[in-house]
């Protein structure tokens, strides 16, 4: 049985000013709708993923700004953090964590530059969209076995 993740909420206190950011960054408006009882759906989705991202009116009870750590995985972390930027994102500059795994929350642990040997999983930035909600670049060029 596959278990397939293709949809992340995340909260947000301004639907249009969100589908603006989205949009303006380049996700794929999939979808906007508002329903009688004033709930309303948009729906964007990242440049080549299969996972979506909804937010809109009356669809989660989490705090705008809440929604932290979701990772955007690419190829090339320095064209991808200088696309973002491009389209008005303020991304970190590149890091890697002092403990070589994966990153701490927040900035602990954070050491500037890519991981010193450029591995895999390795190297991220960071950017969060106007309500706070926080992203990571993870950069992977070759993936581990079995992914």
């Amino acid at each position: 049985m596959d278990f397939k993740l293709e949809v992340v909420v995340i909260p947000v206190s301004d639907v249009d000013r969100a589908k603006d950011f989205y949009v303006g960054l380049g996700f794929r408006l999939d979808a906007d709708f508002t329903a009688a009882d004033g709930l309303r759906v948009v729906q964007v989705t990242p440049p080549g993923s299969e996972c979506s991202i909804i937010f809109g009116t009356a669809i989660t009870t989490a705090p705008p700004g809440s929604a932290q750590g979701l990772h955007l995985i690419v190829f090339d972390i320095d064209k991808a953090r200088a696309e973002l930027s491009s389209h008005g994102a303020e991304v970190s500059e590149v890091f890697h964590d002092a403990g070589g795994v994966f990153h701490h929350a927040g900035t602990v642990g954070r050491v500037s530059g890519p991981h010193p040997d450029r591995a895999s999983y390795g190297s991220f930035a960071s950017f969060s969209d106007p309500d706070g909600n926080g992203w990571v670049l993870q950069e992977i060029k070759t993936r581990a076995p079995g992914r």
